[in-house]
């Protein structure tokens, strides 16, 4: 086995990547963020279910697998020929051992603890001794070595808060791979609508329900009917800032709000936005991002 070893900026990230599986007979590509252990290094996370936010970092390298030494010499020529390819660089061609690859890449990913008896599992993994709810979620191959911060303080949440959270009606509005809606009806919930600008996002939530033994009411946006005793909403905070009619709108009386997908330095600004409806406070902090939540007046 020969890998090919490419230094290439983000723009190029995901071209590359193709041409080397499409066309150029590449078995497997990885992406690295090639300033990893230094000052410069970034933080890119992928939900379990559903693509990284960004095909790569700003400056990534990129490993790509070949049977033999003449079919990576000639996919780092060809792409080198390129009129677009001048950002790219060969950074090495080597050999190496022939491995169970599937079984490396999921060798790297372990069993996310929410609480101790709260899980997320691959599937690959048995669920560890005392977990009662389990959630079962496969991560990215490429991209990311668990839940992101802010889904693990919105499960945190719905575990924590789980007497508000059975029996009620639940609106995750963004919902993406559903991880938060089906964290919500294995506590309980009554009814759990999913929803999404993304239909795929949509099919996807919908899959990982089904994987899970739950029932979610997944669609768009515009399947969010009616008001909710629990609104989940962890998406960005621009995004949220813009939302804060239209979810406060969903919140029933008394009801609570839970917001994540916001960095510290943001709390100011979605207080601000959600102040002429409820009053947010910072629950939880973990890694520079945020959880915000807040509850609707009584009637």
């Amino acid at each position: 086995m020969i890998e090919l070893i490419l230094q290439v900026p983000e723009t190029l990230v995901e071209g590359v990547s193709d041409a080397l599986m499409d066309e150029l007979d590449a078995l497997s590509v990885s992406v690295e963020d090639s300033d990893a252990d230094t000052e410069a290094e970034r933080a890119l996370f992928g939900e379990p279910g559903m693509p990284a936010p960004k095909p790569g970092w700003e400056r990534s390298t990129l490993k790509a697998l070949f049977e033999t030494e003449a079919q990576a010499s000639e996919a780092a020529t060809l792409l080198k020929a390129q009129d677009w390819a001048t950002d790219l660089s060969l950074v090495e061609m080597r050999e190496v051992e022939a491995q169970d690859w599937v079984r490396l890449t999921q060798s790297q990913f372990d069993p996310v603890e929410i609480t101790p008896q709260f899980w997320i599992v691959p599937s690959w993994h048995e669920p560890p001794a005392g977990a009662e709810t389990v959630i079962r979620l496969d991560p990215g191959m490429a991209f990311g070595t668990g839940t992101h911060p802010t889904t693990r303080m919105c499960l945190g949440w719905i575990a924590a808060n789980a007497d508000q959270v059975a029996g009620a009606r639940v609106l995750d509005y963004g919902c993406g791979s559903g991880i938060l809606a089906i964290g919500a009806a294995k506590h309980g919930a009554a009814q759990v609508d999913a929803v999404d600008i993304d239909e795929a996002a949509v099919s996807t939530a919908a899959q990982n329900a089904r994987d899970n033994g739950v029932v979610l009411a997944t669609g768009l946006p515009d399947h969010a009917q009616g008001q909710y005793p629990v609104v989940l909403a962890n998406i960005l905070a621009i995004p949220l800032k813009m939302l804060a009619p239209l979810l406060c709108g969903h919140l029933a009386p008394g009801g609570h709000l839970v917001l994540a997908g916001i960095l510290e330095r943001q709390a100011d600004e979605l207080k601000a936005a959600y102040a002429p409806w409820l009053q947010l406070e910072v629950a939880r902090c973990e890694d520079g991002w945020i959880l915000m939540t807040g509850q609707a007046a009584t009637a």
